[in-house]
């Protein structure tokens, strides 16, 4: 019996692991008679504290002022956090311990993202004593153990029973792996031999890390929406099993046979990470919107949630925290900013799509450069009125249907405090950009009624309007007031970008696999 029921549902994403190989080049001799001998020390920021700890080092090159380093540093990635790391290099002189012992040759600071998104990752080293301190190579390769494959599945059933006199059942199947459902079908209304749709699922999933083949248990239930579901029969089997299409299996209840199951098609296709894709030289670039209504209140009046005080607005933090880690990914770090729901210069028309820093060219260098223009332009502006969101969207949308095959990925950050104006409207444009490469994150400020935002987000179903469905979920809606109780600023800007970001990756994906798309090879150049 199931208590609660969510069709479509699989297992979560394994973590990823990232390999950094590492070489050098002009390093600082500081050896007399002999070149350095130098060795790599890496080290990560702390989220809580931002001390820096060693994460690992590489081997001692002997002689060697351009070292190529076969030692690897094995890293988790996230695309949601902003992961900074910090590369010393050392010339080993000694048996001592001590780093201080040692000649310190050069370092570099950069974040994960920057070097997952860069072919091979250049940078130079910093030294206080000498300008020319040599350069250091980083190239990141994925670390995945288990098949990038999946399997599309074909099921269907006959023989049910009918639940009632005038009754059929309404059957949905599941699929487990060790008492762990694997995946879920929706159920089919009033039908004693269903054909379910096609579905996939990692065939990670169905095997162990080394890709040996597991036990699995099928089980089709009679779905009742109070949750009282009614087994109508279940069969063991294996991967290798139901991956050989096409099988047949007779579904078993109290020891009877209760109905047959068909595997009517088993089709193994190849399938790619995120991390595939930023690697090979897809791009993501990001616009930001920015809510100017009048309901934010009057920038000059404490309270309100555009005050120019001693601290940073709640607007102003949502940019520092989003916009510095989608900036790693952005190799010239040129955002546009587009801002709603204002009266402007030099007429003071009503504008739902004007650029922030009052210039022909709307782009703002890295996230000083946008935190500069949202300060500059709340002077100029006069906050009014209402807050329409599909301005904007369709803004980024024309952007983005020029670029259907995936060289570029476009993510449209919309921060407001209230509730949508033209909610309809606003539909009808995620639904249209729904076959685009675009994915919309919302960031609620303040603690206005954020429910009709909720219905954008097709977590938990479909985004539709008059009958037309959106093709994939596109939007993530997080309020920041969840993430400010009790807790200290960094700390609730760094939750709030990893709940804004973490869905990112899974959008960015079902785009790619909608459109058919394969990760570009290695060496691809970007415009």
């Amino acid at each position: 019996m199931l208590s609660n029921f969510a069709h479509g549902m699989s297992s979560q994403e394994l973590v990823v692991e990232v390999e950094l190989t590492i070489s050098a080049k002009s390093l600082l001799n500081k050896d007399v008679m002999s070149k350095s001998d130098p060795i790599c020390l890496v080290y990560i920021q702390l989220p809580n504290n931002s001390t820096w700890q060693e994460h690992g080092r590489t081997e001692v090159m002997k002689n060697n002022c351009n070292p190529e380093f076969a030692t690897k540093i094995i890293i988790g990635y996230r695309f949601e956090e902003q992961q900074k790391l910090k590369f010393k290099i050392y010339d080993i002189d000694g048996s001592s311990p001590v780093l201080d012992d040692h000649d310190f040759l050069g370092e570099a600071e950069c974040s994960l993202g920057q070097i997952v998104s860069s072919v091979n990752f250049v940078t130079a080293l910093r030294h206080p004593s000498f300008k020319s301190k040599g350069q250091l190579f980083i190239r990141a390769e994925e670390i995945d153990d288990s098949p990038k494959e999946e399997v599309e599945f074909l099921f269907s059933a006959e023989g049910f029973k009918k639940s009632g006199f005038f009754s059929k059942p309404d059957p949905f199947l599941e699929i487990f792996r060790e008492n762990t459902v694997v995946h879920r079908t929706a159920f089919i209304k009033n039908n004693c031999n269903p054909q379910w749709p096609k579905f996939t699922v990692p065939m990670r999933a169905l095997c162990t890390k080394n890709g040996q083949d597991v036990k699995l248990l099928l089980r089709s239930w009679n779905y009742n929406k109070n949750g009282n579901h009614k087994l109508l029969g279940e069969i063991d089997v294996t991967r290798n099993g139901i991956c050989n299409a096409p099988q047949t299996f007779n579904l078993m209840n109290k020891g009877k046979i209760s109905g047959k199951l068909y595997v009517k098609e088993a089709v193994p296709k190849r399938t790619y990470s995120f991390l595939d894709y930023v690697m090979g030289g897809t791009r993501l670039n990001c616009t930001i919107a920015i809510d100017f209504t009048a309901s934010n209140g009057s920038p000059n009046t404490m309270g309100s949630l555009h005050y120019m005080g001693p601290s940073p607005t709640a607007y102003e933090q949502a940019l520092q925290s989003v916009v510095s880690i989608i900036q790693d990914y952005d190799s010239d770090k040129q955002f546009p900013v587009l801002g709603f729901g204002a009266k402007i210069p030099p007429n003071g028309s009503l504008s739902h799509e004007f650029f922030v820093n009052m210039s022909s060219n709307p782009y703002c260098t890295g996230v000083e450069g946008v935190i500069e223009a949202y300060r500059n332009c709340l002077p100029v502006v006069q906050l009014h009125g209402p807050t329409n969101f599909a301005p904007v969207i369709n803004h980024v949308t024309r952007f983005a249907s020029t670029y259907p095959n995936g060289d570029h990925y476009f993510i449209l950050l919309i921060l407001t405090d209230g509730a949508i104006s033209d909610m309809h409207d606003t539909k009808e444009a995620i639904i249209a950009a729904s076959h685009l490469p675009i994915s919309i994150i919302i960031v609620g400020i303040g603690n206005a009624d954020f429910s009709s935002m909720m219905e954008l987000d097709g977590d938990n179903r479909t985004l539709n309007l008059n009958g037309k469905f959106a093709i994939r979920d596109i939007v993530q809606f997080v309020a920041f007031r969840d993430f400010l109780s009790g807790a200290d600023s960094d700390w609730a800007s760094r939750e709030l970008a990893r709940a804004l970001l973490a869905e990112v990756p899974t959008q960015f994906l079902a785009f790619m696999k909608y459109k058919n798309i394969t990760p570009k090879g290695e060496g691809s150049h970007l415009i």
